[in-house]
């Protein structure tokens, strides 16, 4: 029964409010380092100590999950981690945790019971659940060709159901925080229903959980991104890569570490931000194009770059989705046809007033990385032969 796993917060409040207020707002945003010790805290401080704070973090196995939970195990946050898959899904994030500060649990998505065992006690739930294409399945069928493709895990299930269901939970359960990440495409009138599902999912949350925070992040780059990589290893498989409507559209790409460092800072001090939105950016725009002629000035790949319509681009997009990580969904295609921008400009994030005021990363006290510091970490071993082939006289 779900009435088994609630409890009242009040007095959870009470017990733990020294923890969550020891680092206000007056500090600027700035968590805790590993060699400061908290007041009446237990062990040896930061990782290895407990910060009267539990989180519960669902997909935690995906592209941002890894960079939070690495924040939260350094600051001794006791972490429910979840996942419907089986351990080898989220061993790598075991060594992000002291011993014993970190719950691995199955759970369906399905099964409002088996998340609610999941979220437990936690004081403060993270919901990162996303997918951009429909999970699909083979079936058989009666007539040839007696097999055929069905959908097992919808984008709308992912990203407004399940949501949802979690912000649901939340309240009835009496949690007393929930941090939702949509993305700053979400708007109701895009050509992309992972767009307008994000949006849609943000809604939902909302109504069931009014005081959740919504963290927006732009498109992120990182060592395992669907964005940069995404040229890469387009490049590797196609001697052809397309660049949809010319890659005119713009994007301006966040380091999916800062939008970790934005959420952990959050969960510091998570009252503050109770009902607002945090919209996460990074300090430059580019077309699609620009970050193609990017990409392989690192790489020194040499593909073809062809610009094609939406249209004509949707044929290979409709083959490819079949894939089971899709390099290409004709909904894919759709978003990147459109502009993946923050709301605002910086000037305008400036210029609000304090009431109802949109938070950024900068008034969390972190600083937008520009990409051009990051993407050699990763990018370089696409190089043939890496980058020894450029030394001469190396050998």
């Amino acid at each position: 029964m779900l009435s088994s796993a609630i409890r009242t917060s009040s007095s959870r409040r009470l017990a733990q409010s020294s923890p969550l207020q020891r680092h206000s707002s007056s500090s600027a945003g700035t968590l805790p380092r590993i060699t400061e010790r908290r007041p009446d805290e237990t062990g040896r401080g930061g990782r290895a100590s407990d910060a009267g704070v539990k989180v519960c973090v669902f997909g935690a196995t995906g592209f941002l999950g890894r960079y939070i939970t690495s924040g939260l195990g350094t600051n001794g946050v006791l972490t429910y981690v979840g996942s419907r898959q089986d351990e080898f899904a989220y061993r790598h994030l075991r060594p992000h945790f002291e011993l014993g500060r970190a719950k691995f649990q199955f759970y369906s998505s399905r099964d409002k019971q088996s998340m609610a065992d999941l979220i437990a006690d936690a004081d403060i739930v993270i919901n990162l659940i996303g997918k951009y294409y429909d999970t699909k399945k083979l079936e058989d069928t009666p007539t040839f060709p007696y097999l055929k493709y069905s959908v097992s895990t919808s984008v709308h299930e992912a990203n407004v159901e399940v949501p949802k269901t979690i912000a649901e939970l939340c309240t009835e359960m009496q949690v007393d925080n929930l941090i939702h990440v949509s993305s700053a495409a979400a708007n109701p009138d895009s050509s992309s229903e992972w767009a307008r599902t994000k949006f849609e999912g943000e809604e939902e949350v909302l109504k069931a959980y009014p005081w959740a925070t919504i963290v927006r992040p732009t498109q992120m780059f990182g060592h395992e991104d669907k964005l940069l990589n995404w040229f890469a290893n387009m490049a590797d498989r196609f001697p052809v890569v397309p660049l949809i409507d010319g890659g005119h559209a713009l994007t301006q790409p966040v380091w999916v570490d800062d939008v970790a460092k934005v959420i952990n800072r959050i969960v510091d001090d998570p009252e503050m931000f109770e009902g607002r939105r945090v919209d996460c950016f990074g300090p430059q725009d580019y077309s699609y194009a620009e970050l193609a002629r990017f990409v392989y000035d690192i790489t020194g790949q040499n593909p073809t770059l062809s610009e094609i319509p939406v249209p004509v681009a949707k044929y290979a997009g409709n083959l490819l989705q079949y894939e089971g990580n899709p390099y290409m969904t004709p909904d894919l295609i759709d978003l990147w046809s459109e502009d993946y921008l923050p709301e605002m400009t910086a000037e305008e994030y400036e210029a609000q007033p304090v009431k109802d005021k949109v938070f950024t990363m900068k008034d969390l006290g972190v600083e937008a990385t520009p990409i051009e510091k990051v993407a050699f970490r990763y990018l370089h071993r696409f190089r043939k032969g890496g980058h020894f082939l450029l030394a001469g006289g190396y050998h």
